[in-house]
Parts: C-alpha cells; sequence; structure tokens
C-alpha cells in the first residue's frame, strides 16, 4: 500500500479505491444530513474505503471486513447532538462508567490554559483551517479531543453519523473534499530540510583554520599587488595557502558523504487524501493512517510501542478515563499498528499536526551542541589565531623600523603568521576520526558524523530508553506455576523455583497444550525454526507461542492433529480466549481450553491441577494461587490463566456443533490447570555493560514511557538499580515519607506528569542521585531531561530505538539510534 513517490514520509499508506457515480450534494450541510454506517454490510475486498456525508466520513481498511450485527448501534442527528451538548455543557466533567468527558468550552479553556503534555503543532480550527498562533499560542496546542464525547467530537468535525446502511450514504461533494485537502495540506509528515552537498562544503570549508589559510593567501596577492618584481614567488605561495584550505574542507567533506463514497461515488483513497472528519474503518494487521478518535471498536489493540515505549499492546475503546493524550484509551495514532479487533475512528489530525508530525517537529527544532573537541579545537585555533596575529604585527613594526621597506615588512609578517598556522591538523583530525569510525563499523555501529567518535569517550551521563534498547521488546515466558510447583524458564538461583526441563511433567505439558491449541497466532512461513519466524500475533500471545514452539518438537503437527472445532476469540468483556478441539480422550473426543486474566479464568474452575491429581479447589490452595499471582505481578510481569476442560462424550458425541449464541459448551466447571507470567526481557551483556559504564565513572539514567513499576523491575534486574527509593525506605524504618532525608535514599524513579512542575533545585537533585529512573515520559519529557542534564555541565549521550526517542536523539551531545528493529 503505497502513496506516490515524492509525497514524503506518509508512514501510513494506503491503496486507491473504486468510486461510483451519483448526483451532487449542496456544499453546505444541512441539519437533516447524516452518515449512515452499517455495520451489518460486508464490505468489498478493498483496502480502505471512505464514506463521507459533508463532513462525516467513514473509511475502511482490509479486505472482505463486516462488523457483526450483535454490536450496538449509535444514532443522534443535529437535533440530538444540540440536546447532548447542552447537557454535557452545564457540567465541567461528565463521568459515565469512568469515562471523563468534557465539553467543547472547557476543552477550548484547557487548550488556553496549555497542558504538560503539549507538543508543537499547528494551531488548527473546527474547519481544519491553519491559523498563525503566536509563539505562545503554539505551544499550548495538544490534542483536546479525547475527553469531549463522541456527539460533541462528532460536531465539532461537522460529523452527523448514524450507523444503518453505509451504502446509502451520499458522502462528502468531491469538490468539497478537495477544498478541504487544498486547506489543510496531505495526510503525510514534512519531509526535514535537507542540506545540498554544496552547503555542506561551505561548512567545512568555513571553520577559522581555513579561513585563517585563505587570509594568508589573499595577503599574497596584495603584496604581489604592491610589488609585482620582488614578489613573484607570491604567486605559488597564494595557490598552495588556498589550496591547503580547500584541500581539508574537501576532505572533511567527504568523510561526510560516505476507500470513500463521495456524491454517491464508491471510491479508493490514499492515505495521504484523508481530511479531518473522515471515518476510517481499521482492522488487525492495519497501521493506522491519521490520529483517530475511537467511536465504536470491538477487541482493539494497538502497538503503541514505537510511541510510548509500552511492550505490550494497548486495549482502545470508545471510553476514557485519561487526561494525558498519550495515555487515552480513546485515541489511537498516526505510525501505530492495530494488532488485534477493529474499529471506526474519526480523523482529528492529519500530517504534521498529528502525534508522530509533532514528533518530527520537536525533533527538527532541537538545536544541536558542538562537540567536546570541536570546542578544544576552536578554543585552540582562537588562542593560535590571537597569537599568529599579534606576532605578524610586532614584526611588521620591526621591519618597518629595520628596512622601512613596505613589502619587505608585510612580506614578513605573513611568513610569521602562516608560520604559526598548524595546516594539516584539520585533515590530520579528520583521517584520525575516520579510522576510528572504521574500527567502530566493524562492530556493527554506524557512525554518521565524526566529531561523534570523540563525543563518545567524553560523554559523562547516558539516558538509555527501555524498550528495545535495554529489552528485547519481545514478550518472554518467565515463570510457571501449575501442580504446586513454581519453575522458570530460565536458569534461576533460587532453590525454590525449578527450571523448565521435561515438557512430560505434570502441568507443563498441559501448559504448552493449551499455549498451542488456544491460540490465534499466524506465521510467515513455516519451513524455517521458531526463533526466525514472524509470528503475527499481539505480543503476549507471541511469547506464549515462541515458547510452545522451541520446547515441543512437533508444534506444527501438533495444531493439525488436534484440530480445532470451535472457538471464542479474546474479547475486553470476558478478557479470556476459548477453543474447543477435537482431542480423543477416555470419556470423549472434544476438550475445551481457556486462557485469560487470572481472576476470570479461577472463577471459572472447581478443580485444580495440583500435587499430580485433580483436586477440588480449597482456601489453601487459592492463599497459594494469590501469593504466586502477586510474587510475578510484582516484577512487572504480565500474568495469564490457563484451565482446560475434557467433555463428556454423551453430551458432546462426535460431530457435534458447538454455538455461541445460545451457548452450548460449558460455561464453567474447568480445571485450572496454572499461572504463566511474560516478561520483555534484558538484551545479553546489559548488565554487564552497565556496570562498565559505571566504572568509567558514566552515570547511566532510564528514561521510558513504560509504567514505574515495569520500569523499576527492569531497572533491578539489570542492575540500573541497586539502591532503596524513598517509599522503600519509609516502608522499611515504618517512617512516613516526608520524614525521609535526602542522603538516606539513592534510587528515584519519576513519573512523566511531575517533570513540568520540577523546580531547578529539583532537578539539581534527581542528577545527584545514582539511580535514576523516568518513566511514562512523553518525548517532550525526553528532551527536556537531556536539556537540564546539559545545563547543568553534562555530555550526554542517548540511546534509544523508537519514534518517541528521536527528539531527545537529536539534541543529545551524542545520538545512538539502536537496532535494526527500531522505528
Amino acid at each position: 500500500m503505497d502513496t506516490p513517490n515524492g509525497e514524503g514520509d506518509t508512514t501510513n499508506n494506503v491503496g486507491n479505491t473504486s468510486r461510483k457515480e451519483g448526483a451532487p450534494t449542496k456544499k453546505k450541510p444541512s441539519p437533516k444530513n447524516y452518515l449512515d454506517i452499517n455495520f451489518d454490510t460486508p464490505e468489498s475486498s478493498k483496502d480502505y474505503r471512505v464514506t463521507r456525508e459533508n463532513f462525516g466520513n467513514s473509511l475502511e481498511a482490509g479486505a472482505n471486513s463486516s462488523i457483526p450485527n450483535n454490536m450496538a448501534a449509535v444514532t443522534f442527528n443535529d437535533e440530538s447532538l444540540e440536546k447532548k451538548g447542552s447537557t454535557a455543557a452545564k457540567s465541567n466533567t461528565n463521568i459515565d462508567n469512568h469515562d471523563i468527558r468534557m465539553s467543547s468550552n472547557e476543552i477550548k479553556e484547557k487548550s488556553e490554559r496549555g497542558s504538560p503534555e503539549t507538543l508543537h503543532t499547528d494551531n488548527l480550527g473546527t474547519n481544519g483551517k491553519k491559523s498563525s498562533p503566536t509563539s505562545n499560542e503554539k505551544k499550548n496546542i495538544n490534542i483536546t479531543e479525547h475527553l469531549l464525547s463522541i456527539p460533541d467530537v462528532a460536531k465539532m468535525y461537522n460529523a452527523s453519523i448514524n450507523f444503518d446502511d453505509v451504502d446509502s450514504s451520499r458522502g462528502l461533494e468531491k469538490s468539497y473534499a478537495s477544498e478541504l485537502l487544498i486547506n489543510n495540506g496531505k495526510n503525510i509528515l514534512t519531509p526535514p530540510k535537507s542540506k545540498s552537498s554544496f552547503e555542506m562544503f561551505l561548512e567545512c570549508l568555513n571553520n577559522l583554520f581555513n579561513i585563517l589559510l585563505i587570509i594568508a593567501g589573499l595577503l599574497q596577492y596584495v603584496l604581489l599587488a604592491i610589488n609585482p618584481k620582488a614578489n613573484k614567488s607570491s604567486i605559488y605561495i597564494g595557490v598552495i595557502l588556498i589550496a591547503v584550505a580547500f584541500i581539508n574542507a574537501t576532505i572533511e567533506f567527504v568523510q561526510l558523504k560516505k476507500s470513500i463514497v463521495r456524491e454517491g461515488v464508491q471510491s479508493e483513497i490514499n492515505a495521504s487524501d484523508l481530511v479531518l472528519g473522515d471515518l476510517v474503518f481499521t482492522r488487525m494487521g492495519d497501521k493506522v493512517p491519521a490520529d483517530l478518535y475511537v467511536l465504536k471498536s470491538e477487541d482493539l489493540k494497538v502497538d503503541n510501542s514505537s510511541l510510548t515505549g509500552e511492550s505490550e499492546p494497548q486495549e482502545r475503546s470508545n471510553k476514557n478515563k485519561m487526561i494525558n493524550p498519550l495515555e487515552a484509551t480513546n485515541l489511537i495514532f498516526n505510525g501505530t499498528h492495530c494488532v488485534s479487533g477493529r474499529c471506526y475512528g474519526l480523523v482529528i489530525r492529519t500530517g504534521d499536526s498529528t502525534v508522530l508530525g509533532q514528533i518530527a517537529n520537536l525533533t527538527n527544532t532541537a538545536g544541536e551542541r558542538k562537540s567536546p573537541l570541536a570546542l578544544e579545537i576552536d578554543y585552540f585555533v582562537k588562542l593560535i589565531a590571537a597569537v599568529a596575529i599579534i606576532t605578524a604585527l610586532i614584526f611588521f613594526i620591526v621591519g618597518q623600523v629595520i628596512n622601512n621597506n613596505i613589502s619587505f615588512s608585510v612580506n614578513f609578517a605573513i611568513g610569521m603568521f602562516a608560520a604559526w598556522i598548524p595546516e594539516g591538523l584539520p585533515a590530520t583530525v579528520t583521517m584520525l576520526l575516520t579510522f576510528a569510525a572504521k574500527r567502530l563499523s566493524k562492530r556493527q555501529v554506524l557512525v554518521k558524523n565524526l566529531k561523534g567518535v570523540d563525543t563518545l569517550g567524553a560523554i559523562t551521563l547516558l539516558a538509555t530508553d527501555k524498550t528495545g534498547t535495554l529489552t528485547r521488546n519481545q514478550m518472554t515466558v518467565a515463570y510457571i506455576w501449575t501442580n504446586g510447583k513454581i519453575f522458570s524458564s530460565t536458569q534461576t538461583n533460587s532453590p525454590e523455583i525449578d527450571v523448565v526441563d521435561s515438557i512430560d511433567e505434570v502441568g507443563i505439558k498441559n501448559i504448552l497444550e493449551i499455549s498451542t491449541l488456544c491460540c490465534g497466532a499466524k506465521f510467515d512461513r513455516v519451513d524455517v525454526p521458531m526463533s526466525e519466524r514472524n509470528i503475527i500475533a499481539d505480543a503476549t500471545e507471541a511469547g506464549l507461542v515462541r515458547f510452545a514452539g522451541q520446547k515441543l518438537e512437533n508444534f506444527d503437527q501438533f495444531g493439525k492433529d488436534i484440530p480445532k472445532v470451535f472457538e471464542v476469540p479474546f474479547n475486553s468483556t470476558n478478557k479470556w480466549m476459548m477453543t474447543i478441539n477435537r482431542s480423543p480422550h477416555k470419556n470423549g473426543v472434544y476438550k475445551l481450553y481457556i486462557k485469560g486474566a487470572p481472576e476470570r479464568i479461577l472463577a471459572l474452575c472447581d478443580t485444580i491441577i495440583y500435587n499430580e491429581t485433580i483436586t477440588p479447589l480449597s482456601s489453601e490452595i487459592i492463599d497459594e494461587y494469590n501469593s504466586k499471582y502477586e510474587f510475578m505481578a510484582s516484577k512487572g510481569h504480565r500474568v495469564l490463566a490457563f484451565a482446560e476442560l475434557e467433555l463428556n462424550s454423551n453430551q458432546f458425541p462426535e460431530g457435534f456443533k458447538f454455538e455461541k449464541d445460545p451457548i452450548n459448551y460449558p460455561a464453567r466447571g474447568y480445571t485450572f490447570a496454572g499461572l504463566v507470567s511474560l516478561e520483555d526481557p534484558p538484551k545479553h551483556g546489559v548488565r554487564e555493560a552497565i556496570g562498565r559504564f559505571r566504572g568509567a565513572g558514566i552515570q547511566v539514567i532510564m528514561v521510558t514511557g513504560d509504567h514505574p513499576l515495569t520500569a523499576e523491575a527492569i531497572g533491578r534486574k539489570i542492575n540500573l538499580v541497586l539502591g532503596e527509593t524513598k517509599s522503600e525506605v519509609a516502608k522499611r524504618t515504618n517512617r512516613s515519607i516526608e520524614e525521609i532525608q535526602e542522603d538516606e535514599y539513592d534510587a528515584v524513579v519519576i513519573h512523566g506528569e511531575t517533570i513540568d512542575g520540577m523546580t531547578d533545585a529539583d532537578w539539581d537533585l534527581v542528577f545527584r542521585k545514582p539511580e535514576v529512573i523516568f518513566a511514562r515520559t512523553s518525548p517532550k519529557n525526553k528532551l527536556q531531561i537531556v536539556q537540564r542534564a546539559q545545563s547543568i555541565g553534562h555530555v550526554v549521550g542517548v540511546t534509544g530505538d523508537g519514534v518517541n526517542d528521536s527528539p531527545a536523539l537529536k539534541k543529545s551531545d551524542l545520538g545512538i539510534a539502536m537496532n535494526k528493529s527500531g522505528s
């Protein structure tokens, strides 16, 4: 799904769509116009289909999609909007089922006050046209639609919505859609400004060394003009001095160069042609083409790891209880991926105004600092220049006093001036840095700027991202509790925890069986080992499948031998997935497998696999379950429970047809198989690398968008955090947090929402601590952290692999972009 060349980096490419003709509509929407969307209508096998009625639109992605008819329908026209809108406006905040809603006026007031999560963007009116904000206004613009109700958002973009019949919708007049596209611009990111080769060469030439050489060369021609006969050698000397300057510049330069309905016409469009108010349908496997407000969703999960650093897919719906837009549960962002489910979303930001575009803007506006080597060379050059000029003046005066010959005195002064200039220094430094860069390239390090080679050895503080940098960004099985025992997937020093060795052990075999059969994962190919396959599933399920595939020799055949005959996919209501497979046993031919949230699965079970037998769930066993569940969760792991049930052939004979509505399969009475915890594990060698950094006197801090508990758990695992935090000291000494003094603890975990309120004194205290973690940070927060560290004298290096790291990478003294899989 590609956009035309020359459009810039869209990051949300969409294919073209079919189109059908119909009668034109009026340009201005009437109060009775509404957009009809029918979740029952089967969709054509196109990439994207958009439906528009004036400002209201619908876009659909994927092939052969249809929404179940049991989804609740939402219908409202302008009259209902006025009623609902007036109701919302009466109260400051309307909370319904923990759902935060604010009126349009309150959103406007909030935007004017500003928000700690504000990112730079263009000031957009409700019609989507760009205005010219003042500098203060530009800083206060942010996404606030997530705090509005669905009717308010629809009214803001003049989208009247009726979920009845998508094919009968009149759609937006093509000319009006074109006008919006012209006013707002295409839904693409503005490419960063690039320098021409000539500009880069001039930068290389424009350093003080080369300028001094050029001046000395020009002065030779001044001598030639004064006395051509006596100064013929000045022709060659001048050429040589100027040539040396250009050769130096050339050496440095060479190293640097290394689907829609409009007017009743059904058509497919490029993502770059999306405008504010389009209603987009996206499903599993799609890349989100713009910032969307979720109107309707079904089991929707999106991968936000590139924007926020969260390892696990995040559930999204039309409900929201978060104020921070990056954490809002009713927004999905441009460039993220839908890993499960589907949704209809209203386009609220396009192009540079999306969160991805705002991050790019932060990156482009982040200034750069000179490297320590460049600063030292600048100081040295200025010192040499001053000495050279003073020496030249002195010798000029001496020459005039002795010989009273202006030509001789000037030549004498220029000779002394040129003698002070180390002409080969720039070329020598450049070549030495090039040799070092080549050595680094053999260690799979690509050096973009040669000055970074020196900065690498001069950093005093390294701010590192977590997901994908310290960790693998790949969920992996960590612990298993089954049969009354706890196991680890890797070697452990704890005598109470065994290592998974035999797959035939009671409980372990059941967990592996459920992981393999109660699964919706798919593979890009099956002719390679499991470690080399691309698993198409959410991160948690991929981790379970990867673990089962490594343990079971006949993994691919296992699913074929025990085929799936019925499935209830995971959904946010049940919070479990269930399958029924043809697995003959002594009492029948079918077996039920289920996995999901531990508290939900346990509530459906009457018995448990415990001490090699199936026994009833007792209070003692439940207490042990709670203890192991807390142990796993305290480490920041994702915990799932597993259960099974053999179906009796008397009730479920061969060929029995299982149904969801009405339910004709057992809804409870299962046998609890165990708990499994998954984590995003640290990369190999990270712990040792942090130790070497500390030994070199470099402070290492973690800056992540993930949850504070998860960040701290990983920090302790890699020895980034060794000491106690303030709260841990208070708990250990049985005192209040206010009584704890600064010298009593070494570790701090800072939440991103508190960063904007920190004073200079707070920042000084934080950077004095040897063990620092910043969690739930936005791209703007990461940029602030780098700027604050630099302001107190640190030479800052930043490592990261996500889009959210790019502003900090650009601003740092040394940016280190990690991984082949980074975004």
